[in-house]
């Protein structure tokens, strides 16, 4: 889609947010709306198919920053499409054509509207001479974004899932020109081609995107009956995304080439996979480490012994040293999450002291001859020694 056709349109009313807002607000907006109006939750309604396809223009344009400048600044120069072009202080006998600002002034004034041009050329194109190139110059297609959910261990070992999406794609019937197959689009005769036409108002004239054809410089007498004449249809495909070893939740895998499809001939835009992961049971993940708490006896501890643990494709046995603090890391080599770079974690093994909620008569009995023994011994010696000061 050219600038021209944006100032007709009003992106940010279609999702329903305000013109200054964030980024993550507009992204918001249109996951509601697109889960709200997708086709697949909507079978055999038109309406809201057609605002799905509204919001994805909308959020296409909004969510990238340079497009969304190009479109900010469309709207304040023309108003939405208005014609609401004004010079302060026109005076002066005779017609003044904005189209002119675009490529002529700059070349035979040394100041006044002189850069204009520059400032403008990005958004309309230089000078009314390219007016019809600029008006269809190739478009590259929106980047599109989806979700998808994996267990832990898909994330730690990576996987391959098939992707099921609806989306905007080049019309199959019509292969993207919108006109109905066995007929063509025709030149619009109102702008020759050109995508816009000039008015006068006053002493003023300037050109605006024309009505006709809405600034594409062609009309379609028979749409293509799939598109609607759009040259886009909503298209269900199921693609393969390959998730790689040690992704983190909410990471986005970008697919190259699989978002919207351009116009004119253009790319396509990219398709991003957010991956979201469920948490596991026992273990959780610092990094490329693994991580897991075990439970062990307080004699254990004391006493040293010899304990197996879970990893994610099988055990190991890990030696606790006698006198071990509860809460203590043992570290287990290799046993994390491995790349494909060959970057390799650990397993982080933390050791918490586990305490009967209960003791029967002979373990209290056990554990009151043991107090006994260790009667002269003081636990906490520096806290003993500045109580003793005081």
């Amino acid at each position: 889609m050219s600038a021209r056709e944006w100032i007709g349109k009003d992106f940010y009313r279609e999702l329903g947010v305000s013109s200054d807002a964030t980024a993550d607000e507009i992204k918001k907006a249109y996951r509601k709306l697109a889960k709200e109006n997708h086709p697949d939750a909507n079978a055999g309604n038109a309406q809201a198919e057609q605002k799905f396809k509204a919001v994805s223009e909308a959020y296409g344009v909004l969510s990238d920053a340079a497009k969304r400048k190009e479109y900010d600044e469309a709207r304040r120069l023309f108003g939405g499409g208005a014609g609401g072009f004004n010079f302060p202080g026109g005076g002066g006998t005779g017609s003044f054509d904005v189209g002119d600002i675009f490529g002529q002034a700059g070349a035979g004034q040394q100041g006044g509207f002189g850069g204009l041009g520059d400032i403008l050329g990005g958004i309309f194109g230089r000078g009314r001479a390219s007016a019809g190139a600029t008006a269809n110059r190739p478009q590259r297609g929106a980047d599109v974004e989806t979700d998808v959910r994996i267990d832990f261990t898909e994330a730690v070992k990576g996987a391959t899932l098939p992707l099921r999406l609806s989306s905007p794609a080049t019309c199959a019937t019509c292969s993207g020109n919108g006109a109905r197959p066995g007929t063509s689009p025709r030149t619009c005769p109102t702008c020759s081609g050109s995508g816009l036409v000039s008015r006068s108002q006053g002493a003023f004239a300037f050109s605006e995107p024309c009505r006709d054809c809405r600034g594409r410089g062609t009309i379609i007498d028979d749409p293509c009956p799939e598109c609607g004449g759009e040259g886009i249809s909503t298209r269900t495909r199921t693609l393969t995304v390959r998730i790689p070893p040690g992704v983190d939740d909410d990471q986005r895998i970008r697919l190259a080439g699989q978002g919207e499809p351009g116009r004119g001939g253009a790319q396509a835009g990219d398709l991003y996979v957010r991956v979201h992961v469920a948490p596991h049971a026992l273990f959780g993940r610092k990094g490329l480490d693994l991580t897991i708490t075990v439970p062990v006896d307080f004699t254990e501890l004391t006493l040293g012994t010899t304990i197996t643990v879970p990893t994610l494709e099988g055990k190991v046995s890990l030696k606790v040293p006698p006198g071990t603090a509860s809460g203590r890391v043992l570290r287990v080599r290799g046993k994390g999450i491995a790349k494909r770079d060959g970057s390799q974690g650990d397993l982080l093994v933390t050791l918490q002291a586990a305490i009967p909620a209960k003791l029967d008569d002979k373990a209290r009995e056990a554990l009151q001859a043991y107090a006994e023994a260790m009667a002269g011994h003081d636990p906490r010696p520096e806290i003993t020694e500045l109580l003793q000061g005081r």
